[in-house]
């Protein structure tokens, strides 16, 4: 049976429990006879509906890392801190007891360091033991919300395959659009409640000068990357460095590129919580963070400029400046999904959504406009604005909202995850903000850093 009144399909026992005073409860095969779906129209709607539920699923479990990660290195924190101030400790006792009682407090003070080994031991084993029952609690819900993604997922997921197979058949036909409708209101609602088209507030901002005594001029950030540990990395082009930055915007390391070109744009993506690409001309660098120190590992060369990179599940998004590549993680080209050869700088920074069902392109030339592809590479929109001026930034947040900045403009922006319109404006000249080059979101700070040409200061925007 089909009720019109609830929009319910029903059994009879659900009719007669739930729609007895419903008038126009009528048998499935009438209440399907005549009525047409746009097919077409509902495969877009689940399809967009099944994308947000799996960014919301990955945005609950880079929230569950952040957390993980910060817990951790909260631990460390307070271990290394009691272990410093007790060394500290037995050093001035050592010292101060040396000429007059050393025979006398060789022993005792021996017999401390044992005593203080097994009490840091115990109060290393019970700290954990707190702060990760604390983790688990502040996971718990967040765990609740990403499971319920998941199913959600699964149940749509399986009424999409299963539409086109009984197009033929009315009934079944008509049965299968109703609760794929009722599944995506379902969706919908939860993801309001769970998982909205989160626009940014900014409720605070700071200043860092990342400049180096031995750079020979001054910053041009060209990109940000947020580590989950709360560290960060800026690639400064005219200095020819990848620097790392430690949880207080200070330097703590740095890697030179020798490169021939005395202008040259890097760009950086982060593969894995250690791992970085740095696009570097023709050929792509990756660079590894291990204990607050960089190192250089294996290169790829190209065939073609690499102005812009972006990485999602093991694929690597590369521009050349007129053309968007595709290519696998160990260097193999995969193929070309876009190419626009009307100027050049037509195709300059790219950026993928988290599930990769949408990439996003920084067109600089011949206008400043920010496209939107499909997976396939197909343009599925085009956005401009007069606050775009000078489009260089770009950036997508584990969440899916798209960041972007527009030098000229002295602007920083989030445009929706369709690409078609502009959400708010996060940052611009009263704000500090001079000529934006870069923009990255850190889930780690909830914050919002932005580098730029020409200056020694990156702007940190603390966000809610």
């Amino acid at each position: 049976m089909f009720c019109p009144d609830h929009n319910h399909l029903c059994c009879s026992k659900c009719v007669e429990l739930n729609h007895r005073l419903c008038l126009q409860v009528t048998p499935l095969p009438q209440a399907a006879s005549g009525k047409s779906t746009n097919f077409k129209k509902l495969s877009v709607r689940t399809e967009n509906t099944l994308s947000q539920l799996k960014q919301c699923q990955t945005y609950q479990e880079d929230r569950m890392m952040s957390l993980k990660v910060s817990y951790k290195e909260h631990e460390r924190l307070i271990v290394d801190g009691l272990r410093v101030n007790i060394v500290s400790y037995l050093r001035e006792c050592e010292t101060s007891t040396v000429n007059t009682t050393h025979e006398h407090m060789q022993y005792p003070i021996s017999e401390m360091r044992e005593e203080i080994k097994y009490l840091l031991a115990d109060f290393k084993k019970s700290t954990i033991k707190e702060k990760k029952e604390e983790l688990n609690l502040k996971q718990a819900p967040i765990k609740v919300v990403r499971n319920s993604c998941i199913r959600l997922h699964y149940e749509l997921f399986h009424l999409h395959v299963a539409i086109p197979k009984v197009l033929d058949k009315p009934e079944l036909s008509f049965i299968a659009s109703t609760k794929c409708l009722e599944n995506i209101q379902q969706s919908d609602i939860f993801l309001k409640e769970n998982f909205p088209n989160h626009v940014f507030t900014v409720n605070g901002k700071s200043v860092h000068n990342v400049k180096m005594p031995s750079d020979s001029y001054e910053c041009w950030i060209t990109a940000v990357c947020a580590l989950p540990n709360g560290q960060v990395l800026v690639a400064d082009s005219f200095n020819k460095r990848v620097k790392l930055l430690n949880q207080q915007y200070h330097v703590v390391s740095h890697l030179n590129f020798r490169v021939e070109y005395k202008i040259m744009q890097l760009d950086m993506c982060l593969l894995t919580p250690t791992e970085v690409a740095v696009a570097v001309h023709d050929e792509v660098q990756f660079i590894t963070v291990s204990q607050s120190q960089l190192a250089k590992s294996r290169k790829l060369k190209l065939q073609h400029e690499c102005t812009g990179i972006a990485h999602n599940q093991g694929d690597l998004y590369i521009c050349s400046g007129t053309a968007l590549y595709k290519y696998k993680s160990s260097g193999k080209l995969v193929c070309r999904l876009y190419q626009d050869t009307s100027a050049y700088v037509t195709v300059d920074r790219c950026a993928v959504s988290p599930t990769g069902d949408r990439l996003y392109i920084s067109s600089y030339r011949p206008q400043q406009k920010l496209l939107t592809l499909a997976r396939d590479g197909t343009l599925l929109a085009t956005y401009t604005d007069p606050a775009l001026g000078g489009l260089c930034g770009l950036h997508v947040t584990p969440a899916g909202q798209v960041l972007v900045c527009g030098q000229w403009s002295k602007t920083v922006l989030q445009v929706g995850w369709e690409g078609e319109s502009k959400l708010a404006n996060l940052a611009t000249g009263e704000d500090g903000v001079r000529q934006p080059w870069s923009v990255c979101y850190s889930s780690t700070t909830s914050s919002i850093i932005v580098g730029q040409w020409w200056d020694d200061d990156i702007l940190v925007f603390r966000v809610e």
